[in-house]
């Protein structure tokens, strides 16, 4: 629930973040897949709840924020895709006083996973065993701009730092060439450049992640091609339980390996043009080699995505949305995976 701001020169809210998470079925063996938290019996609760609140003041078009965050940044991304969002404490500051520029920093010193109702420190993912440990972390600082040169031209530039682990640059390009009044080109290029820091309590860390992905839409059809290649020493840094802000992280899997290449192809369906609307589908195929891992090398992995979607459009089940994912994982040095995911959501507005 989010606030207004009082009258005056400083405008002051508060704004409200209530989740409850409720167990329908679960079993021995179908624990661990962070939808519920893990007792230390094995077995999950019959419901979890949390309560965020997050205080903010406004200065023209300045807004200041310390309490809870879902944050969706580059260098730092919460990821939803559980029953709860996970959710960052801590405080920002935005400002959009400069017409076409957005500028935002802060600091945030914990974190509440998506199967838990704790906060926790931050923490290094180490998926694969990239680094020589899971460091754990005081805080994350971090700074961005973005610059929108028209509507279809965007540039952005974010710098983050996991305390006495790593520190990031990311560059960023957003572009769109309309072509007709139905189709159009697309671009999203991305470089990261992540390395040790402080105390380097996770170790080495050396990474340059050039990624991006190229679209052609043509009415309700889109078909996209994606690239992402790391170079340097080791994979790619990001805190765990985020997404990383790769275009090749996808349902399973992220292709953030050293030295990992792969390469996306992608179709995007709107049956709004079929006189369908509410309806998407997508599918995607994602293959990488070449990759550096704990104990070998020139591994390689594949993914295949499927999704299909549907959004009420009127009548009492308006805004219902009904979604299922099919994934398929493989890879000579990882656990190979198949995943079929229902996901029900209901958007209600207040007022």
């Amino acid at each position: 629930m989010q606030s207004g701001f009082t009258e005056g020169t400083v405008g002051v809210g508060l704004d409200a973040l209530g989740m409850l998470g409720v167990k329908l079925d679960s079993g021995g063996g179908r624990a661990g897949t962070d939808l519920l938290p893990v007792q230390d019996d094995g077995g999950t609760p019959d419901e979890f709840s949390r309560l965020g609140l997050t205080a903010k003041a406004k200065i023209a078009e300045t807004e200041l924020r310390y309490g809870s965050h879902i944050p969706e940044m580059p260098v730092v991304k919460a990821s939803d895709s559980r029953t709860l969002p996970q959710v960052f404490e801590g405080g920002t500051a935005t400002s959009k006083d400069i017409e076409g520029l957005t500028l935002i920093g802060g600091r945030l010193d914990k974190v509440i996973d998506r199967a838990s109702t704790n906060s926790q420190d931050l923490q290094l993912n180490n998926k694969n065993s990239r680094f020589a440990s899971a460091a754990e972390a005081d805080h994350l600082t971090f700074a961005g701009a973005e610059y929108a040169f028209n509507k279809n031209l965007t540039g952005r530039y974010y710098y983050g730092e996991l305390d006495d682990v790593y520190r990031q640059h990311f560059f960023g390009l957003l572009a769109v060439k309309p072509l007709t009044d139905n189709s159009a080109l697309s671009a999203d290029l991305r470089v990261m450049f992540s390395d040790d820091t402080g105390a380097a309590n996770a170790g080495k860390i050396d990474n340059q992640a050039w990624n991006g992905m190229l679209g052609y839409s043509l009415g309700g059809h889109k078909v996209s091609l994606g690239y992402q290649q790391m170079r340097g020493d080791t994979g790619y840094a990001y805190i765990d339980g985020s997404d990383p802000f790769l275009v090749n992280f996808v349902q399973i899997n992220d292709f953030a390996n050293a030295d990992e290449r792969s390469w996306q192809a992608r179709y995007d369906y709107n049956f709004a043009a079929m006189g369908i609307p509410g309806l998407t589908f997508l599918t995607r195929y994602i293959s990488g080699d070449n990759a550096e891992y704990a104990g070998g090398s020139n591994g390689s992995e594949w993914e295949r995505d499927i999704e299909l979607k549907y959004v009420v459009q009127s009548g009492p089940l308006k805004n219902v949305a009904v979604r299922w994912r099919n994934a398929m994982f493989r890879s000579d040095f990882a656990r190979d995976a198949d995943e079929n995911r229902l996901i029900v959501s209901y958007s209600l507005p207040i007022w």
